[in-house]
């Protein structure tokens, strides 16, 4: 089944309303995007621009194009497309300024192993080779010493991964580097204070043989070993997750074996010197597929911006959870979210329906 069609299946309604204080004057909407698309990744450029790449804009088999955004016009432009057009992929800044592409679901050639890199001074994209195995739904974490690592992900008809693979930016190369306790997809992957990477939730299987995880576990780049955890306070996949100014990390999200129906409005707290979770307020809003799009602003407050369709921010110092209020409806499922060089956050695409990506986008600035 196509993965349009599988994401169909969880084509969630609007979600519930509850009463909720709103910040007012922070969101608002931008021109938009030249392309409709969901699954792509924004990356931050050395010199302050994002560049846009894939995601599907309405079917599988049509994967979006490539643009830069220029935060200080505040416009998109289309660039010359990627060597292999993708969605559900990784991009990873590079210590030469240079972005890592690599893996997702590819037009009519299925799961990826092909990698690529984007070089900001031409503006070109140029192979990267291939990575160890292919993989799509992956997580990538970049670590202290510039190298990459690739988490878990869908492979060939549908297996879950539980390999990791480090790319080395110094050797151009891809190497088997460890494996995780079980197979994970639809995870998150966060890196810690001591340069291990914690890893949580997530499934195995699809359809009657999904298998949805209360589990974590961290891995050892160094050893090559992972450990599991103390388990989460609820079975989740399709979730988020953001390291906080403490060291801490919220987990926030996802959802039960149910899908939307099953989606959370609840978040945790995971203590890395304990090895423990404990529970944090609610969400104003169930949210889900959202991977990536909780940020740390620079007020040490997190903005949580995806799965739903509005953002809002969460204060660990009063663990409260505030509604922002936008001129239009945020698109949630699948969408980016990528932090400004001046504070600023820009939030593009994603849908609300599986069908209908937007090319919307929108910028937000926080409060002191």
């Amino acid at each position: 089944m196509k993965f349009v069609a599988a994401i169909a299946l969880l084509a969630c309604a609007m979600p519930h309303v509850v009463a909720s204080p709103l910040e007012r004057g922070t969101l608002r909407d931008l021109p938009p995007m030249k392309s409709s698309r969901a699954a792509h990744t924004a990356t931050l450029l050395s010199d302050g621009s994002v560049l846009i790449v894939g995601g599907f804009s309405s079917e599988e088999d049509r994967p979006a194009g490539v643009e830069l955004f220029d935060p200080q016009r505040e416009k998109f432009e289309s660039l010359k497309d990627a060597i292999t057009p993708r969605h559900s992929h990784t991009a990873s800044s590079l210590p030469n300024g240079s972005v890592l592409i690599a893996g997702g679901y590819g037009a009519q050639v299925g799961v990826l192993d092909a990698a690529e890199i984007f070089e900001p001074s031409t503006r070109r994209f140029v192979s990267a080779g291939q990575m160890t195995a292919r993989r799509a739904e992956h997580t990538a974490v970049t670590l202290a010493d510039g190298r990459i690592a690739f988490i878990g992900g869908r492979s060939v008809d549908w297996s879950t991964l539980a390999t990791i693979e480090i790319y080395d930016p110094a050797t151009r190369s891809f190497t088997e580097a460890g494996r995780l306790t079980v197979p994970r997809a639809g995870h998150v992957s966060v890196l810690l204070r001591d340069g291990r990477i914690f890893i949580a939730g997530g499934h195995a299987g699809r359809g009657s043989t999904l298998t949805v995880y209360g589990t974590a576990e961290i891995f050892d780049p160094r050893s090559g070993r992972s450990v599991g955890t103390s388990d989460i306070g609820s079975l989740r996949h399709k979730l988020d997750a953001v390291v906080l100014a403490d060291g801490k990390v919220l987990i926030n999200g996802g959802s039960s074996e149910d899908g939307a129906r099953g989606s959370y409005d609840s978040a945790e707290i995971f203590d890395p010197s304990r090895s423990s979770f404990s529970s944090a307020a609610k969400m104003t809003r169930s949210r889900y597929k959202h991977r990536g799009s909780s940020l740390l602003l620079p007020n040490g407050k997190v903005l949580v911006a995806g799965g739903a369709r509005q953002a809002e921010l969460y204060d660990p110092k009063t663990d409260t959870f505030t509604l922002l209020e936008s001129a239009s409806p945020l698109h949630g499922s699948f969408s980016t979210a990528v932090s400004l060089r001046d504070g600023r956050v820009l939030i593009a695409g994603g849908y609300f329906r599986p069908d209908s990506p937007t090319n919307g986008a929108w910028i937000y600035r926080s409060s002191p």
